[in-house]
């Protein structure tokens, strides 16, 4: 079983986590907090394997206490949970070791994914004292869909990083991509043409008034 702390300020909005993670396979609450101060005491005495984390909380935001966990040498799983859709919070969050980020509102099936590709990350390296490059692409790339194999040229870091800096929500052109996670406008556009090739990700063409479509991609 893998352990869940749920950290939010509201008590409802606690206690509908707390039921999603219940209702998925594999996974149990450990407990709640509802402040940042109460989260780190929270994951020493627990010692649970994965948090959902908030950004908005009343004495400080989800991002200083995910930076306090790793400062303080927690290996604890993250998940932000939130509301929040700043571009900067979102490249923080990555940044500071969050393995998904998650946009409130959503229904079950988008969290149980979540968790479950959490899971897979934090399974795919304990029984391997030296993991080959298969083993180390699930525990980066444990995304949606499970690790699909890369194409030759494109890592699973970086399609991490982008997945994660585009899970805020909201159709994006590749160029737009690319400036969230600092990459090129053509590499950006060949991991969206993945993800949409491997079903993580949809494309629509959006029609200007001259000059060729613009391809606008949107996770799934």
């Amino acid at each position: 079983m893998i352990s869940v702390l749920v950290v939010d300020d509201d008590f409802m909005v606690a206690r509908i986590h707390e039921r999603f993670v219940q209702r998925t396979d594999g996974f149990e609450v450990a407990g709640t907090a509802g402040t940042g101060a109460e989260a780190p005491r929270a994951v020493a005495d627990l010692s649970p394997d994965l948090v959902l984390l908030d950004v908005h909380l009343p004495d400080m935001d989800g991002i200083e206490v995910l930076r306090s966990l790793r400062a303080a040498g927690h290996g604890v799983g993250v998940i932000m949970v939130t509301a929040e859709r700043d571009a900067g919070i979102v490249r923080a969050a990555l940044l500071g070791g969050a393995q998904q980020y998650l946009v409130k509102p959503f229904e079950y099936p988008e969290l149980a994914e979540r968790l479950r590709a959490v899971a897979r990350s934090l399974t795919a390296l304990r029984t391997e004292s030296e993991p080959d490059q298969s083993a180390i692409d699930r525990a980066f790339g444990g995304g949606r869909g499970g690790a699909t194999p890369l194409p030759k040229g494109l890592s699973a870091e970086t399609a991490a990083s982008l997945l994660t800096a585009l899970a805020g929500g909201g159709e994006v052109s590749a160029a737009e991509a690319a400036e969230r996670v600092g990459l090129s406008r053509v590499t950006a556009r060949r991991y969206l043409e993945h993800f949409v090739s491997t079903g993580r990700a949809t494309v629509r063409l959006r029609y200007g008034t001259a000059g060729r479509p613009e391809r606008r991609y949107l996770l799934d």
